[in-house]
């Protein structure tokens, strides 16, 4: 009966330190993107689900109980790796403006991605942040919602079966059991079987 008891007290406290964080002036969210169609469907789940449970502002009401959403975008950085060119595998290595090139698509990819998820945020009426990171995405997300002190962190899941996450790695996962604050990992719906007719 005591650890029922014990339990009960305990679940207790958590509910009390939700409500707490809940309660908090603001809640900070950060959402990580890359160009997959699953993370995007994570910000809209996130909207959807996360902000109508606590509270975002919506235009003509208060303050209180708002949520930010911070959307990060990891860029991979610029390996100057030796390419084999021509027929006897003669290496050259990246000119200076291959690389500026290089960099130049990558910030408008970002631009464009984090474009589009700021509308996406903008039509829900959620007040939204952009950052831009060059690194691991793995570390890089985890750092970011450290030094970011936030309350939540929401990532897709490309639903990689256990060999393919074994062997390519995965972000969610690597986030799950590293970031320091709660971890949502939004699963991408179930795919719906088309029957010929």
């Amino acid at each position: 009966m005591e650890a029922v008891e014990g339990a009960g007290l305990a679940m207790q406290r958590t509910k009390e330190e939700g409500e707490e964080m809940m309660g908090k002036n603001e809640m900070k969210v950060m959402v990580a993107l890359d160009e997959s169609g699953e993370s995007f469907y994570a910000l809209k789940w996130a909207l959807d689900n996360l902000f109508g449970i606590t509270g975002a502002v919506t235009p003509g009401t208060s303050d209180r109980g708002a949520c930010t959403v911070t959307l990060v975008h990891v860029q991979e950085p610029f390996q100057h790796f030796v390419f084999p060119a021509g027929p006897g595998g003669a290496a050259f290595y990246a000119t200076s403006s291959v690389e500026q090139s290089i960099r130049k698509a990558q910030e408008e990819n970002s631009a464009a991605l984090l474009s589009r998820a700021l509308q996406i945020c903008k039509d829900k009426n959620v007040k939204a942040e952009t950052l831009v990171l060059t690194g691991d995405p793995k570390d890089m997300i985890c750092q970011a919602s450290e030094q970011m002190h936030m309350d939540l962190l929401v990532v897709g899941s490309r639903g990689l079966g256990k060999i393919k996450r074994a062997l390519l790695g995965s972000v969610s996962d690597y986030c799950a059991h590293h970031v320091q604050c709660p971890i949502i990992i939004v699963k991408p719906p179930p795919k719906q079987h088309h029957t010929k007719q």
